[in-house]
């Protein structure tokens, strides 16, 4: 283990003596938060960058492992949707002194949980819609605006994120990426894998991977 120390994803500063990065998983306060193991984000607190998310809503957002968050990045629930099937969509309701009850559920745009898969990698003051879901090791580009899912091992970058390519022109690889699933092995494992992780020699990584799911 480096310097000594084994991974630990209950700790909050990852880096020692830096408190701008957090893994996010043992900050967490709300249950309908959920986020996998050394999933870190460029901040010093992340529940403030899920936003429209009340003690009444009714969506998740769900988070992998291992994944990356930078800086700036928000993610907008459910609940910051207005009622659109009405000739105003001005939320009455919620401000004082004015004679609404809230809309049925039915009336109002709800497009379920947020998913982000494993080992994404999501850019600078990007921001998810309510209802994404993108998948494992996906990256989404800087300052994007992602309202669409994210196919696993894509890259999206704009304003709405477009898919710029797939991270990988050989879909085997992507494949056997998903099936071997390196996220949810041991610590032990992982630190086996990190040079086939690392690796940029991609006929290399399929082999060493083809070697692994065959013992």
């Amino acid at each position: 283990m480096k310097n000594g120390k084994k991974p630990d994803p209950n700790v909050i500063h990852p880096i020692a003596g830096y408190d701008k990065e957090i893994y996010v998983k043992p900050t967490i306060t709300n249950p309908n938060i959920i986020v996998g193991d050394f999933t870190y984000m460029a901040d010093s607190q992340f529940e403030s960058h899920v936003t429209h998310f009340y003690p009444w809503s009714r969506d998740k957002l769900i988070i992998g492992k291992f994944c990356q968050i930078a800086s700036g990045v928000e993610f907008v629930m459910n609940d910051a949707n207005h009622q659109m099937n009405a000739v105003s969509t001005f939320p009455f309701y919620t401000l004082e002194g004015w004679e609404m009850e809230p809309p049925a559920a039915s009336d109002m745009p709800f497009k379920g949980n947020t998913v982000i898969g494993n080992d994404v990698w999501i850019g600078q003051n990007a921001v998810i819609l309510p209802g994404v879901h993108v998948g494992d090791g996906a990256i989404i580009g800087a300052n994007s605006v992602v309202g669409s899912d994210v196919a696993p091992y894509t890259i999206v970058i704009g304003n709405p994120a477009k898919v710029l390519r797939k991270r990988f022109d050989d879909e085997e690889l992507i494949n056997l990426l998903l099936y071997f699933k390196w996220w949810d092995k041991s610590i032990e494992e992982i630190n086996s894998l990190i040079p086939i992780l690392t690796c940029s020699d991609i006929q290399k990584v399929k082999v060493e991977l083809k070697k692994r799911l065959d013992r």
